[in-house]
């Protein structure tokens, strides 16, 4: 997908228009019973390297954001997911690319984890005890801690 997207930069007011090729990336916020959640180490080789994240991956030609979802999490830490509830979506204009991240909640899932890219995972709560945590990331926490206060009131 390509052409011209609003890009909203983290200094209040601040936007600007970017001329480059976007890239759809679907991505799991698995939700346990207990309430916490699932994050991933971005495994060697790869751009942030060593960064934590929620486990997803780039859609392909055709695919849905749920399709892509369910290849990804099986490829990568071997699990199967029931429903997918697609949540919220972040543009992050990284250096190497300007990526769509498309955010779905799952509670419910099956399969033994298994780091098929060499990563590492972690349950976690909030606050995380993980860093470094990637940009893209930094906004799911903030929602969840919105989510946590308002269900609190």
């Amino acid at each position: 997908m390509t052409g011209q997207v609003l890009v909203v930069d983290a200094e209040p007011g601040a936007a600007r228009q970017v001329d480059r090729p976007v890239v759809d990336v679907a991505v799991g916020v698995l939700i346990a019973a207990d309430g916490r959640f699932l994050l991933t180490s971005r495994p060697v080789g790869k751009v942030y390297a060593g960064y934590w994240e929620f486990p997803g991956g780039k859609l392909e030609a055709g695919e849905s954001v749920e399709q892509a979802l369910r290849r990804e999490l099986h490829e990568e830490i071997g699990l199967t997911i029931g429903e997918a509830q697609l949540w919220r979506d972040s543009m992050v204009d990284y250096p190497h690319a300007l990526v769509r991240l498309h955010f779905c909640k799952v509670y419910d899932w099956s399969g033994e984890l298994q780091m098929r890219e060499g990563q590492q995972f972690s349950w976690e709560a909030l606050p995380v005890r993980c860093t470094p945590i990637l940009p893209g990331t930094v906004p799911v926490l903030e929602w969840l801690v919105l989510e946590s206060v308002s269900a609190s009131s």
